[in-house]
């Protein structure tokens, strides 16, 4: 009888270690969860500035003007982004401005861009997530004919985007993230001294705005290619259900960074654009220089 009670004391003993065993996984399990869903959390904020002496090219269709030649640059990427459990709020500015004189000629721009992106998510399951975002770009300075280098093409908000709308976002980092939203809305702004004469970036004759409502996919990845490499690749299409839906305006940039020391790098930045709109064919832009670099 004894060795009986024993032995029932003993399997007893052990089912309940087994299970406190069982809970204290869970709960540590629960708790490493948790602490994993609270990394981060609140506001991150970085970006760096660039100065760089370099060498631009350009092919015939770049509309915002420009001639290959060496010119200097300046740029700033600054990402501002808010986190919590179940909801995200990305940020990122990107401003650029670049001069290129050839002797005996005026100086003229190389590059030139104010672009803000905000992107709104609410947790849907996994790496999904209930988004809305908003997109505005436009230019500081005047642009020119690269035939004629006098006849001004476009100048500060002409053209002026500005896009928004809801959709779905997949994001597994703050450095890979696609954002679908199938219902966009889009404006485009341009002063009325460009459509005196006819259509100008897409706005009629006679107009200052032109309205479109179609399906955007914006993508974003950064990665490293080796120890102090780094390239950023952005993307932005846009189909416009009321207008040659199957024209899809495409702007791609990509940024590549090979950091020298902690503020010295040469860079090489990339864009192609292509909106019929404005011109049918692709825009390339290409900037290679070294310079300064410093991050904040």
């Amino acid at each position: 009888m004894k060795k009986l009670v024993l032995a029932f004391l003993f399997v007893s003993t052990s089912i309940f270690a087994q299970t406190a065993e069982g809970e204290l996984i869970n709960v540590t399990s629960g708790a490493e969860e948790k602490v994993k869903d609270t990394t981060n959390i609140g506001w991150k904020r970085g970006g760096n500035f660039v100065f760089l002496f370099n060498q631009s090219a350009f092919n015939n269709e770049w509309l915002g003007g420009g001639t290959s030649n060496m010119a200097g640059n300046i740029g700033i990427n600054y990402d501002f982004n808010y986190k919590t459990q179940n909801f995200i709020w990305d940020n990122k500015i990107i401003i650029a401005y670049g001069l290129t004189k050839l002797k005996d000629q005026d100086m003229t721009k190389s590059d030139d861009r104010i672009e803000f992106t905000s992107l709104l998510g609410k947790k849907a399951k996994g790496y999904w997530f209930y988004s809305g975002f908003l997109n505005f770009k436009t230019q500081m300075d005047s642009g020119f004919d690269p035939a004629t280098q006098t006849v001004k093409i476009s100048h500060f908000f002409s053209p002026a985007y500005l896009q928004a709308g809801p959709g779905m976002l997949w994001k597994k980092s703050d450095n890979l993230k696609i954002n679908i939203a199938p219902a966009t809305s889009r404006l485009i702004f341009v002063h009325k001294h460009f459509t005196e004469f006819g259509s100008a970036f897409g706005v009629e004759q006679g107009d200052s705005s032109r309205f479109e409502f179609g399906a955007a996919l914006n993508a974003y990845y950064k990665f490293s290619i080796m120890e102090n490499v780094t390239m950023e690749n952005i993307a932005n299409l846009y189909s416009n259900y009321l207008d040659k839906p199957g024209n899809v305006d495409i702007d791609y940039q990509m940024n590549l960074v090979m950091k020298i020391n902690k503020y010295l790098s040469a860079n090489v930045s990339f864009q192609a654009i292509y909106d019929d709109n404005a011109i049918g064919a692709f825009q390339i832009r290409e900037v290679f220089g070294l310079g300064l670099n410093y991050s904040f």
